[in-house]
């Protein structure tokens, strides 16, 4: 395939040098270009973190490490998704493995929910996104660990165990530590850099092909402003170390809108609903990532509003 690129892009030189010359796509490029080279290094650097904790750390250490008393189980294990630097995909099964060695539900969950949003490496990441707004990384951290809280301590009042279906067997059970490491590395490289990909080409394509004047109409209504962008961060699906930089390229925004961007796109989109419901069931996911959704806009918003 790429072979039959490079001779084509041989025979149609001409055209595509004429092609790339358009003003727009210069910008489409310049923008895609920009989000790929600041993201995939936090990426990267989180995902081999990740598969260290993942594969390396005792599952059975979790358990021990939280309180046996599920209301405040739920505030330290939101806590604790500080040590791992990892993006939703690793978080998901670390969650089932915490509730196979009887921690609560409601603490694993919001464990599930704070980790891969407010770990050293995502937060880094924001900062670097929005160096002239240093206040962003304390409000999305704050926002975060908020609303994986509120879910953990929800779902031990209204939750049922029934709706949690947990599988035979965890992810990468069964392997030497050093092939699950290796797995465990790839799996998450393929699937997290592949929707920063489209992430990084939907921020590009939004800058360019939608008119500006529609841009600044849906932003300066902030209401509408943080429904669109929350619910482009379920579409786009990013990967949390590298979805604050999607989010910076989104400057017709306001910082409100992008907060709601930053808090629900770790928690609700489409693959981690999808590993939602393929671990604990879609009785799971089908109730889990709507509250979720519901009450990361909410909290977002007023963090905003607060803070800006």
């Amino acid at each position: 395939m790429l072979c039959f690129l490079l001779i084509l892009l041989g025979v149609l030189h001409r055209q595509v040098g004429a092609l790339v010359a358009d003003p727009r796509l210069q910008t489409w490029l310049t923008v895609f270009v920009s989000v790929m080279v600041q993201a995939v290094p936090f990426l990267v650097f989180g995902v081999v973190l990740s598969a260290v904790i993942a594969v390396f750390v005792p599952r059975s250490f979790w358990a021990r490490a939280l309180p046996r008393h599920p209301a405040v189980a739920v505030p330290v294990a939101g806590v604790a998704g500080v040590v791992l630097p990892g993006c939703e995909c690793g978080s998901v099964p670390i969650a089932c493995s915490l509730i196979r060695c009887g921690v609560t539900p409601a603490a694993a969950l919001a464990f599930l929910l704070a980790a891969p949003a407010i770990n050293p490496i995502v937060l880094t990441a924001t900062a670097v996104a929005f160096p002239r707004n240093p206040e962003m990384v304390a409000a999305r951290g704050g926002a975060s660990l908020l609303v994986a809280l509120l879910m953990g301590w929800l779902w031990l009042r209204l939750g049922r165990t029934e709706w949690i279906r947990l599988p035979h067997r965890a992810h990468l059970d069964g392997l030497p530590r050093m092939a699950a490491f290796w797995t465990a590395c790839r799996h998450d490289v393929i699937h997290a850099g592949g929707f920063l990909v489209l992430g990084a080409m939907a921020a590009a394509t939004i800058n360019v092909a939608m008119p500006q004047r529609l841009l600044h109409d849906l932003a300066a209504r902030p209401v509408l402003s943080v429904l669109a962008l929350a619910t482009l961060a379920v579409l786009l699906s990013i990967c949390s170390e590298a979805d604050a930089f999607v989010a910076a390229s989104l400057s017709q925004f306001s910082l409100t809108a992008r907060l709601a961007f930053l808090v629900v796109g770790p928690m609700v989109d489409l693959k981690l609903v999808s590993m939602q419901a393929g671990i604990f069931g879609r009785r799971f996911a089908a109730r889990f990532a709507p509250a979720t959704f519901a009450l990361a806009v909410l909290v977002a918003a007023a963090v905003g509003t607060v803070v800006w």
